[in-house]
């Protein structure tokens, strides 16, 4: 049997909705660097990178335009006790053009990898430029080091209370969500003091940087 045409009421809804759905598809999220604030997934507001061969300018700059990484913690949970185990981690090192460099975080007690941090506070953050337009528009595999990504360890702490406000100001801007996350949560600011520097932006190994040379790169 043939299948029948759509009628005209289906039509009708069809149209109605196609404008909605691609402005849901195209317009940036406003939990994600929320709108005109870090929307590095669209071209016209990602920077372009810095020469691979300057590997602490590439290291801030791979910091600066990421929302989010995988932050790898010791685990305490009991089926894991002791081996890496990661999670989704959104974090901001500044606003938009001003970063410092430093991972700040907004965590809740609730939260597994606190409960790993306060038995080990040693973490390693891992951030690749995979979440912008970069590797898309040059056609490269999230894990090719083409892509770009970055890992820094350290250990996380609590920001203690000349950094709290720079903190909040810098994740909510990027993150405007989190205002409205309960409070019952009992979140807390932290951050990640960076004691190593991996860079990962091409064949042969990844480059080594130290704490200095990445502190010492003034953004363009």
């Amino acid at each position: 049997m043939a299948a029948r045409a759509p009628g005209p009421a289906r039509s009708v809804v069809v149209a109605l909705l196609a404008p909605v759905l691609v402005a849901l598809l195209v317009s940036p999220a406003w939990g994600r660097g929320g709108r005109g604030h870090g929307d590095w997934d669209a071209d016209g507001r990602l920077p372009p990178l810095p020469p691979r061969e300057d590997a602490p300018r590439v290291a801030r700059f791979v910091t600066h335009v990421s929302d989010w990484g995988a932050l790898a913690t010791i685990s305490t949970l009991e089926a894991v006790r002791g081996r890496p185990f990661a999670d989704v981690i959104s974090f901001s090192d500044g606003p938009p053009g001003a970063g410092s460099g430093v991972p700040y975080m907004y965590l809740s007690p609730m939260q597994q990898l606190v409960s790993d941090l306060k038995e080990t506070p040693q973490a390693t953050l891992t951030l690749s430029l995979a979440q912008t337009v970069f590797c898309r528009n040059h056609g490269f595999d999230p894990q090719s080091p083409l892509c770009v990504h970055i890992m820094l360890s350290g250990a996380v702490t609590k920001v203690n209370e000349t950094e709290v406000d720079y903190a909040k100001n810098s994740l909510f801007l990027r993150h405007p969500e989190m205002k409205t996350w309960p409070s019952s949560h009992n979140w807390f600011f932290a951050k990640l003091n960076i004691t190593r520097i991996w860079v990962l932006d091409y064949f042969g190994g990844p480059k080594v940087v130290t704490p200095e040379e990445y502190f010492n790169v003034t953004l363009q």
